[in-house]
């Protein structure tokens, strides 16, 4: 249990306040976030936020840059990334099939992990075509069932998981001020399900589509997901029904090619 400091914050809620931090300075990788940006989006004060961030940075984990006065990522996790990356191969091993994606349908293909309620971008790999959408980069994190890796991971969770991920998701998103209420993210859902793969019709940003489906782990839960997005007009029914099977085919072979890694 989390021991009370002078300002009567736990031990506990200190880590995840700075485990919040973290992430969302990492969503904002390329080119960092100010301290207001970290105080709105982890519902800090912003002296707290700073103190945080001054503390993390002190440790290694944060960079300032002062000239621009904003934070990035700092040294101490480039070192323990490279050191956890031999358990975490995903990205190898499903690189060749968010390729082949990218290049057979000419869309923006990519690999996103489920961490806790949501979905983190891990591989982004562009196609051909010349008109793409930005909604979906490394490092982006979104709640799951918003986008479509996100609808295709929550989907094929149990029910009570589902039901549960849809309570404690309510306060997050009155203050994100998303408007896809239970009864959308359920409609999504069942849609998922039979058709077994997900299609996110612009939720996100208004004429950006995308389509996902689940990668199971060993166990048969959903912990990963391929997904392809691009303008509107590139998503219409009828090639829908191609993109679809074709997701699931390589995300079948990803699965696959999972268990026998680590068989």
């Amino acid at each position: 249990m989390g021991t009370i400091s002078a300002s009567g914050v736990t031990g506990t809620q200190v880590i995840a306040r700075a485990s919040a931090i973290l992430r969302t300075v990492s969503t904002h990788s390329t080119h960092g976030v100010t301290t207001s940006e970290v105080a709105l989006a982890c519902d800090l004060t912003r002296p707290t936020a700073h103190r945080l961030l001054s503390s993390l940075a002190a440790e290694g984990f944060l960079d300032f840059d002062a000239r621009q006065s904003r934070w990035m990522l700092g040294p101490e996790l480039f070192l323990m990334g490279n050191l956890a990356a031999p358990r975490f191969d995903i990205i190898e091993i499903t690189r060749p099939l968010v390729q082949e994606l990218a290049d057979v349908t000419g869309e923006s293909a990519f690999l996103s992990a489920r961490r806790a309620s949501e979905t983190v971008c891990l591989l982004r790999i562009d196609g051909a075509f010349p008109v793409r959408s930005f909604v979906l980069y490394e490092g982006v994190r979104f709640p799951l069932g918003i986008g479509s890796a996100g609808i295709a991971i929550l989907a094929f969770l149990p029910d009570e998981e589902i039901e549960d991920h849809l309570e404690n998701r309510q306060q997050l998103a009155a203050r994100r001020g998303e408007r896809h209420d239970d009864t959308e993210i359920r409609e999504r859902i069942a849609r998922t399900r039979e058709l077994g793969y997900a299609v996110n019709p612009g939720l996100l940003v208004e004429g950006s589509w995308g389509m996902g489906a689940a990668i199971f782990d060993a166990s048969g839960r959903p912990a990963w997901a391929l997904s392809l997005t691009g303008i509107e007009s590139r998503f219409r029914v009828e090639r829908q029904s191609v993109l679809g099977p074709l997701l699931v085919d390589k995300a079948h072979r990803a699965t696959q090619m999972l268990k026998s890694s680590i068989s």
